[in-house]
Formats: C-alpha cells, sequence, structure tokens
C-alpha cells in the first residue's frame, strides 16, 4: 500500500466531510461501507478500491484529482490552496442547496444572481 498515497485521500475526504457537515457514518452508508472501514480510510490506514473511490467522488463533490492529492502539483501549493478553498464553499453551497424545496432553491438563485452583478 502507498501510505503517502491513502494519507492524502483520507485527508481530503476527511476535509471534504467536514465541509459538508456529514459525519463519517453518513460518508460510509453513502459510498457503501461500514463505518469502522470508512474510519480506517480517512486515517489513512487503507487505499479505497476503484469504484469506492468514485462513489467518495460522487458523494463529497471532490474531483479525483483533489482527492488523489494531483492539484497542488498541477497548480503549486498557493494556487491550489486558494481553489480548494474556493471549491469547498462551493461544495457546502451545493449541499445547502439541494436541501431547499423548489420555492426557496428559487430565491436562491435569484439572490446568487443578484449578488454576482
Amino acid at each position: 500500500m502507498d501510505q503517502d498515497l491513502a494519507i492524502t485521500i483520507g485527508a481530503t475526504a476527511r476535509a471534504a466531510r467536514e465541509q459538508l457537515g456529514l459525519t463519517q457514518a453518513d460518508v460510509a452508508e453513502r459510498v457503501g461501507l461500514v463505518a469502522p472501514v470508512y474510519s480506517r480510510l480517512e486515517r489513512g490506514q487503507m487505499l479505497p478500491s476503484v469504484p469506492t473511490l468514485y462513489r467518495l467522488c460522487t458523494e463529497l463533490n471532490v474531483s479525483p484529482v483533489a482527492l488523489l492529492g494531483l492539484a497542488e502539483s498541477a497548480q503549486g501549493v498557493k494556487g491550489a490552496r486558494a481553489k480548494e478553498e474556493d471549491t469547498q464553499s462551493l461544495r457546502r453551497l451545493l449541499y445547502l442547496a439541494r436541501k431547499l424545496d423548489e420555492g426557496k432553491l428559487d430565491a436562491l438563485v435569484h439572490v446568487a444572481t443578484e449578488l454576482s452583478r
């Protein structure tokens, strides 16, 4: 097992999960793992299978590039951190928006449109 890769995936998954306000049990259920196994993944003690890696990216709204730790080498450390902060804010907004009913979502779109002007 590549320990550095396991630690990178675990740390990125943990940061994304916390940004979304989810528990380890929430994510474990969504990706089809039992909570203790998901906990080992976040601690960098195991590598996920390819199907699990795909489900992690989908459920945590993280690109495979970010989850595998390839974003920093492509953008430089400073650029990657700024991009990651933007990505985390957008993931949080998307997570909250998915909870809204249609009327509230429409109002959020209107507010965001006005703020972007």
